[in-house]
């Protein structure tokens, strides 16, 4: 089962030779760690997904959390599931020392997380958001209530949740309409409904923790007027005992295409006028601080869908190399014997895209994940704000790409087992219904496009975008004192001087009329996308170069990931000039159809 979700080869290589992660046990809060000790948390990733995750994977497809009016009950296999994985640690694994951490890296926590989404995705969607929020109390709340609401979300007696959409507000934060009202006391009574609150309500831990978005009666408006508050399903005793029932009522359980075993809740807050919250930091800077509960969730979204992306694909090249059917065209015996589908070209187009697709979204999200080790903890802080800048401007592109591309794959993989890849005794039809929600949560396509274009390229006179010319400019520059690698590298030049040429022609739109200069946004971040995704499979083939020369022993994973890297220049990146051509004309023909027309 463990070589049908992740690789473990594929791992080490992106850990160690593409992303330098040994460089990380030199930093003081990663003393501990070695290769050694990470191996045995990989290890221990690896034997919870087989053992207690991806068993009851199709079972709880088949049978979603069921609502009887006053309890949500799971399959009693997600419990068991949960208590192995807080029992591991890895809930707090990435803590301080002081919080009964262990000080991981957040590239290797990621790494070991890959593992439970490629197993279970719904079941990892409970520890997925109780990380989230465990984080977020972290960062910003007062020492009292991390005291009361931290140990038991780090030892999983707690889960967590983001509570931001609302019935009449999607990703357009600035409306939303949940009150929180002051009380003597300090606390607030919140008033409102939110809806598609994932692991919203639940059996598996003693409370629930709802990090909520909600505008301060009185506040200004729009988003300067958000604030973020702790509301738990029952209010904490000084002790960190779970007292009283809040007044968080589950309206009702809504039913996904896929995704199923993760509660997706409409909750009702205040319906009894009683619903006790704790403002988290200063009042009116709530999404601001949401933000890092947001965008960690925007790399673990990406990181789902590289998870499913990639199961997808060894069902289907396990599958393609087992599967007899066909000739090949060269061969006009009837009476011979069929060959594996592997050994038809168009097979072999559709694993290898699959290839740079998975394996492409996996090596992107680690590699983001590794900026945050950097951002938190590179020895000087101009480096500190190099890979903030960098981090932030890949953000969008690192959650549409991947999650957009792998669904490709997972469609992918479909269309390689033919018959046997749409009917559900095979898994990757429900990968597919499961990796579908990944382009919509957490910000939608069109959304991350709007803040990359929006946004980010224009933010202090792009100078984010500057930052990443200048990681390409050092990527090519290696890559051309490798005859292999040079045309690559001429290839990607190319592309980064059509990426400048494009962006400073939509900037100075943008500047004399945004709307227009938005319009073909989402096109913007494909194409942003189609350059990072070739980057980052540059440096794989660099590595695997490296490692060739060296001697290596595991030449035909090497050769294999440079001959992906070589499609991923050849077929994917080539697509660019028409979506640049696209958008330096500023084409109109979306933003001039008109509503009636349709």
């Amino acid at each position: 089962m463990p070589d049908q979700i992740l690789r473990r080869d594929d791992l080490e290589f992106l850990l160690y030779d593409v992303l330098d992660t040994a460089a990380l046990f030199g930093r003081q809060r990663y003393a501990d760690f070695s290769r050694e000790a990470v191996t045995a948390i990989l290890d221990t990733a690896e034997r919870l997904a087989a053992d207690h995750f991806a068993p009851f994977n199709r079972k709880g497809d088949d049978h979603e959390p069921s609502f009887d009016g006053e309890k949500v009950t799971l399959l009693t296999e997600v419990k068991a599931a949960w208590d192995a994985l807080a029992g591991a640690g890895l809930l707090a694994a990435h803590h301080d020392h002081e919080r009964g951490g262990m000080q991981l890296p957040e590239v290797v926590l990621r790494a070991a997380m890959a593992h439970f989404f490629a197993a279970n995705i719904a079941f990892a969607g409970y520890p997925f958001l109780t990380i989230g929020a465990a984080n977020l109390i972290e960062s910003f709340a007062s020492d009292d209530l991390k005291k009361r609401f931290l140990p038991g979300m780090l030892d999983g007696r707690f889960s967590g949740t983001m509570a931001l959409t609302e019935p009449a507000q999607g990703s357009a934060l600035a409306d939303i309409r949940t009150t929180a009202i002051p009380q003597p006391d300090g606390t607030y009574r919140l008033k409102g409904q939110k809806m598609f609150i994932s692991a919203g309500d639940h059996d598996l831990t003693e409370n629930i923790v709802h990090m909520v978005l909600a505008r301060i009666q009185g506040a200004p408006p729009g988003v300067k007027g958000i604030s973020l508050f702790i509301c738990p399903k029952y209010v904490v005793n000084d002790d960190g005992s779970p007292g009283r029932r809040n007044d968080v009522a589950l309206a009702g359980l809504l039913h996904k295409m896929g995704y199923r075993h993760t509660t997706s809740t409409v909750l009702n807050f205040g319906e009894q006028d009683a619903c006790e919250a704790y403002l988290v930091g200063e009042p009116h800077q709530g999404l601001g601080y949401m933000f890092q509960m947001m965008n960690e969730a925007r790399i673990g979204v990406a990181l789902g869908a590289a998870a499913l992306g990639y199961a997808g694909y060894l069902h289907s090249l396990d599958y393609a190399k087992e599967r007899p059917q066909g000739r090949l065209p060269s061969n006009k015996d009837p009476l011979s014997p069929q060959v594996p589908i592997i050994e038809h070209a168009d097979v072999r187009r559709m694993l290898l895209m699959q290839k740079v697709y998975a394996e492409g979204a996996l090596a992107l999200c680690l590699y983001a994940s590794r900026l945050v080790d950097d951002q938190k903890t590179a020895e000087h802080d101009a480096d500190r704000r190099h890979a903030r800048m960098l981090l932030d401007f890949l953000t969008p592109v690192v959650k549409t790409w991947c999650s957009e591309y792998c669904v490709k794959a997972n469609d992918l993989a479909i269309q390689t087992m033919g018959g046997a890849g749409y009917i559900r005794e095979n898994p990757v039809e429900q990968y597919y219904r499961d990796n579908r929600l990944n382009p919509i949560h957490e910000g939608t396509t069109g959304i991350q496009a709007l803040d990359l274009l929006g946004r980010k390229v224009m933010m202090n006179n792009g100078e984010m975008l500057q930052v990443f010319l200048e990681e390409l400019d050092g990527s090519i520059a290696a890559a051309h004192a490798d005859p292999m690698l040079a045309p690559m590298g001429d290839a990607l030049r190319t592309a980064r001087d059509r990426l400048a040429e494009v962006t400073a022609c939509l900037r100075r739109e943008i500047a004399a009329d945004s709307v227009r200069g938005l319009a073909n946004a989402t096109i913007y971040l494909d194409f942003v996308g189609r350059i990072v995704a070739a980057w980052i499979w540059l440096k794989q083939a660099a590595a695997a170069a490296r490692l060739l020369e060296q001697g290596a022993a595991n030449t035909h994973f090497l050769q294999g990931k440079i001959q992906a890297a070589r499609f991923a220049f050849d077929w994917d990146l080539p697509q660019i000039e028409w979506q640049a051509r696209l958008l330096e004309s500023i084409n109109p023909a979306c933003l001039d159809m008109r509503a009636d027309w349709f």
